[in-house]
């Protein structure tokens, strides 16, 4: 039996080899880029005007009093080519978005001027002097240089992403391809979600769960449903594996009689990479590969179990970003767990006067109580080496819901 820490050691090691695809800019929401986005000017382009007003040289200038004026040469629009103040005692009249015009160096606003018309002219009176040279102004190449990278490989594509691109000019994009993936629950007691079970069974609940879940992070996965017959499950285990990069196995990993899953993956050349992990619940958890590089996590049945091992392993194995959200939490309510296993606890999370976020224990009836989790937001992982576990400790949480 290894931890928590090895076992995702071990999981994020053997990550698939990235693959990837061309898609629009559009397609390409949340989506994770497989390539750098690289800005192919400064950003902004142009000196550029940040407030209506009027741009005069101060430079040239040295001081402006209050109430002095200037007439108005011209007008500088936004999308029009550079203009040139031609006359330094002078004022251009310029638009939020246009480019500075030559020779003026500071932007003074409608607010702080009066204008007004004097012998055919329009005449600009200055009410609140500018304090500094380039006021006003959005300077060229102060947010991004020529050749700097704005988003990163590796990074889910958010509306902000696709501003970015857009401005750039990525029409397409380089994202990953998503992994082929099958989601596989094995059990007699199982029954489809649409027929009535009988006394002794249950609907299918835990690959439902987990094909949501895949989806929420863009993959549309394969549901099937095994029984407890190893000819069956090696035949079908078999064949879907062929078709599929990833298999979600659910249930059929513990000791129990009709736990056929880890001899049936041996059969089939599945390498096992480890089985059985130092944690509640979830402890029989397997993880395996084959020499083709397939990949394969087996959960134990329990919901809660397949919960956790789904967000705590695979989640982060296929996303490659962060959508585990794994952050620190305070502990608003004490807890005693005397096995020296590391403990998932359903949490719901509150947010106090001085904005920290306190986790307390969700009441539950163990790992089979799946329906607690719509009353949860996410796990805390509480360490192996304690026993009491205090209000005012900080540890790792897990959030299911963002």
């Amino acid at each position: 039996m290894i931890s928590v820490e090895e076992a995702l050691k071990i999981v994020i090691e053997n990550r698939l080899p990235v693959r990837a695809e061309e898609v629009s800019l559009i397609q390409s929401i949340d989506r994770i880029l497989a390539e750098d986005i690289i800005a192919d000017r400064d950003l902004p382009p142009y000196e550029r005007v940040a407030m209506d007003g009027i741009a005069v040289n101060l430079d040239f200038l040295d001081s402006i009093n209050v109430g002095e004026s200037f007439d108005i040469e011209d007008t500088q629009f936004a999308g029009q080519p550079q203009k040139i103040l031609r006359n330094n005692t002078n004022c251009m009249e310029v638009m939020t978005g246009a480019v500075m015009p030559i020779n003026c160096d500071t932007v003074i606003r409608y607010e702080d001027l009066e204008i007004s018309e004097e012998n055919g002219k329009r005449v600009a009176q200055v009410n609140v002097v500018p304090k500094a040279v380039w006021l006003n102004v959005h300077r060229k190449g102060s947010d991004r240089k020529l050749g700097e990278i704005l988003v990163s490989a590796g990074t889910k594509v958010c509306p902000a992403e696709i501003a970015v691109m857009a401005a750039v000019g990525k029409a397409t994009v380089m994202v990953m391809k998503p992994a082929k993936v099958a989601v596989i629950s094995t059990g007699d007691e199982l029954v489809e979600v649409d027929q009535k079970p009988a006394s002794h069974q249950i609907r299918l609940s835990n690959s439902y769960l987990l094909g949501a879940a895949l989806k929420r992070i863009g993959i549309d996965a394969n549901l099937f449903h095994l029984t407890d017959d190893i000819e069956i499950l090696s035949q079908k285990i078999e064949q879907t594996l062929a078709d599929h990069d990833v298999l979600i196995l659910s249930g059929g990993v513990s000791e129990g009689k009709a736990d056929f899953v880890p001899k049936v993956l041996q059969g089939l050349g599945v390498n096992k990479l480890f089985h059985k992990v130092s944690q509640k619940p979830g402890k029989p958890f397997w993880f395996g590969k084959t020499d083709t590089q397939k990949v394969v996590f087996a959960l134990p049945g329990n919901p809660v179990s397949t919960a956790v091992c789904y967000y705590k392993y695979v989640q982060p194995f296929l996303s490659r970003v962060n959508y585990q959200l794994s952050n620190k939490v305070v502990l608003g309510e004490d807890i005693t767990f005397d096995a020296p296993l590391t403990y998932f606890v359903p949490v719901v999370v509150t947010f106090n006067r001085e904005g920290v976020l306190i986790a307390k224990p969700v009441k539950n009836n163990g790992s089979g109580d799946f329906a607690m989790l719509t009353q949860s937001e996410g796990f805390i992982e509480l360490p192996p080496h304690e026993n009491e576990f205090v209000v005012g400790e900080i540890y790792k949480y897990i959030n299911f819901r963002g």
